[in-house]
């Protein structure tokens, strides 16, 4: 059974910087994309980062972009999402996810991810 673990939240001041990573088990990690999605209060879940199983490929919101960076440790079991210069606009419980399918290319829609983590807090004040 694929389990995802979030850790790395938590309360920072606009500006500032944070790091999550998403530990996964119970497959073959290397094989499969993984994506953060995050979810504001009273809001729906919104995509933010992508990367492919290879790393070579990844996807960005436009909110994010040249802002977070999302990498992933083979080696580790693990994918990352560096956020630096956070906005209040960040705030949001971030949840990665990964899918049932291997895909040859980075998708950014929520359907095309059955697992997914139990999210991690992220609250971002002026």
């Amino acid at each position: 059974q694929v389990q995802l673990v979030e850790s790395g939240g938590g309360l920072v001041q606009a500006g500032d910087s944070l790091r999550l990573s998403c530990e996964a088990s119970g497959r073959t990690f290397n094989m499969y994309n993984m994506a953060w999605f995050r979810q504001a209060p009273g809001k729906g879940r919104e995509f933010v980062a992508a990367i492919s199983a290879t790393g070579i490929s990844t996807e960005y919101a436009d909110s994010v972009k040249d802002r977070f960076k999302i990498s992933r440790d083979d080696a580790e079991n693990t994918a990352y999402l560096q956020m630096n210069n956070l906005e209040p606009e960040d705030t949001a419980a971030y949840f990665c996810a990964t899918p049932t399918k291997i895909y040859g290319v980075v998708r950014t829609d929520e359907r095309s991810y059955e697992f997914w983590g139990q999210g991690t807090q992220v609250t971002v004040s002026t």
